[in-house]
């Protein structure tokens, strides 16, 4: 049976008063007595009445929702920047829908679409690694809707970015590994049309060249997946001169570039040495224990979400738009030599 949900209007009646009356009521208007007001209060109370969130948000134009779009939600990262969200959020009274691309980029199409639907007041969006083209970016922000990019981003859209200093962080973890005595570095790079596989590939490059090392293509080598780790480590540590370090654009591929290194016989760190990039969970937990960069998902989560609600609220001085960069910290286990 279809419970009747108490609105304002049988608030009202049962008052034997208008509609006004008890609107102005619950606002505390001056014009109404106090006595009506207790009244009011009194009765809303007891008959359990809650107002209409849709139809608030429809008078005001406001949803208080904000749409969120993640490459992935079980990837440690992501569920760390989700949980910075969700707080920030939270704190100023909005809700959050989340939605998952799963590296798609018709996926990502049909979860803007499904914000656009829901009428959210704004969006924070990781870009999949299909996404080449961006004119389901261009809608929102042709529709007024505010963008806030988090960690992967893209240059050709004018909007506030909340991004990793992934270049910083990478040159960092290169240049400990050549401190602790290594000088053949491979690196297993992401996709390069993406700015953290890109900025990440830069930063093992200036490292080499900044400490007098030459840099070989062949150490450089597309593999950003724990899969793909597994067969290109067999391939390279197959070959006559194997690398003593490898640096890997994310924790994942670190894992399987660890594994199989033991299962053909090389020591960790001793012949090898293997850094990530994420410091997710799966990093405390191998063995030997991983080496990585530290992304601080849930600070970036926090502050992007805080710059939309600023910017839903017109609360920037220019509608220029700002870019955050969160510093990394290269965080030292055992699968590196120590210094």
């Amino acid at each position: 049976m279809k419970i009747h949900q108490i609105t304002i209007k049988d608030v009202a009646r049962e008052l034997g008063v208008s509609i006004s009356t008890v609107s102005r009521a619950l606002k505390d208007h001056p014009d109404i007595s106090p006595q009506t007001k207790q009244m009011v209060r009194d009765l809303v109370e007891k008959m359990k009445y809650k107002p209409n969130a849709i139809a608030l948000s429809l008078r005001n134009r406001r949803t208080n929702i904000l749409g969120v779009i993640v490459p992935e939600i079980v990837h440690h990262f992501f569920s760390s920047v989700i949980s910075g969200i969700d707080e920030a959020a939270v704190a100023a009274g909005y809700n959050v829908m989340f939605f998952q691309s799963n590296e798609s980029y018709e996926r990502e199409i049909m979860n803007i679409q499904s914000i656009i639907n829901s009428r959210a007041d704004g969006v924070l969006i990781s870009l999949a690694k299909g996404t080449k083209k961006f004119n389901h970016i261009k809608q929102l922000l042709d529709d007024n809707i505010p963008v806030v990019f988090f960690d992967r981003a893209c240059d050709e859209i004018e909007t506030d970015k909340v991004i990793v200093d992934d270049f910083e962080g990478a040159f960092n973890a290169v240049d400990y590994l050549i401190k602790t005595g290594c000088r053949r570095i491979a690196h297993y790079a992401g996709p390069q049309h993406l700015q953290i596989s890109y900025l990440r590939k830069r930063g093992y490059i200036s490292a080499l060249e900044k400490n007098g090392l030459h840099v070989e293509d062949d150490l450089i080598i597309p593999c950003d997946s724990y899969e793909g780790a597994l067969e290109v480590t067999r391939i390279l540590m197959g070959r006559s001169k194997p690398p003593d370090a490898i640096f890997t654009v994310n924790d994942m591929t670190a894992v399987g570039t660890l594994n199989t290194i033991k299962a053909m016989g090389f020591k960790v760190p001793d012949e090898v040495s293997i850094v990530g990039f994420t410091d997710g969970l799966v990093s405390s937990v191998t063995d030997p224990l991983l080496t990585t960069v530290s992304q601080h998902g849930f600070e970036i989560g926090k502050k992007a979400t805080e710059i939309l609600i600023k910017r839903i609220n017109e609360e920037f001085d220019s509608p220029k738009p700002i870019t955050e960069v969160v510093k990394t910290d290269l965080v030292i286990r055992n699968s590196t030599r120590k210094l």
